[in-house]
C-alpha cells in the first residue's frame, strides 16, 4: 500500500490548512483500512500523534490539538482528511499520514489481513506568527 498526502504549506497563525492522504494498492484492491490517522515530527523530537480515526468513525486526538483539529476519512475512497484551524506556530511540523490494519483482496480475489503500519512520505506544515 502507497499512501500520499497532501495539503501542506505556509500559512499565518490563525489561518487554516485542509490535509488528505489517500492510501492506493500496489497490487489488487483495499477492502478495509481499520485505522487511519496523522502524526508530526519536529526535529529532535519523537513523532508524536496528531489525530487518528477508524473505520467506524471513532476519533482519537492529541492533547494539543484537540478542539482546533478535525480528523475524517472516506471509507469508499480509501482517504483521510486533517483540518486544521486556528494553527498556532507550534504546529510546525512535517505531518505524516499513517494506515494500520490493512484487508487487501488480490487480483485472484484471495483476502489478506495484514497488521503493519503504513507510512506516507510526509508533508510539511509550517505555521508563522
Amino acid at each position: 500500500v502507497q499512501l500520499q498526502a497532501s495539503g501542506g504549506g505556509l500559512v499565518q497563525a490563525g489561518g487554516s490548512l485542509r490535509l488528505s492522504c489517500v492510501a492506493s494498492p500496489t497490487s489488487g484492491r483495499i477492502f478495509r483500512i481499520d485505522d487511519m490517522g496523522w502524526y508530526r515530527q519536529t526535529p529532535g523530537k519523537e513523532r508524536e500523534l496528531v489525530a487518528a480515526v477508524t473505520s467506524g468513525g471513532r476519533t482519537t486526538y492529541g492533547d494539543s490539538v484537540t478542539g482546533r483539529f478535525t480528523v475524517s476519512r472516506d471509507n469508499a475512497k480509501n482517504t483521510v482528511f486533517l483540518q486544521m484551524n486556528s494553527l498556532e506556530p507550534g504546529d510546525t511540523s512535517v505531518y505524516y499520514c499513517n494506515a494500520h490494519g490493512l484487508t487487501t483482496i488480490s487480483n485472484m480475489g484471495e483476502y489478506t489481513v495484514d497488521g503493519e503500519d503504513y507510512w506516507g512520505k510526509g508533508t510539511l506544515v509550517t505555521v508563522s506568527s
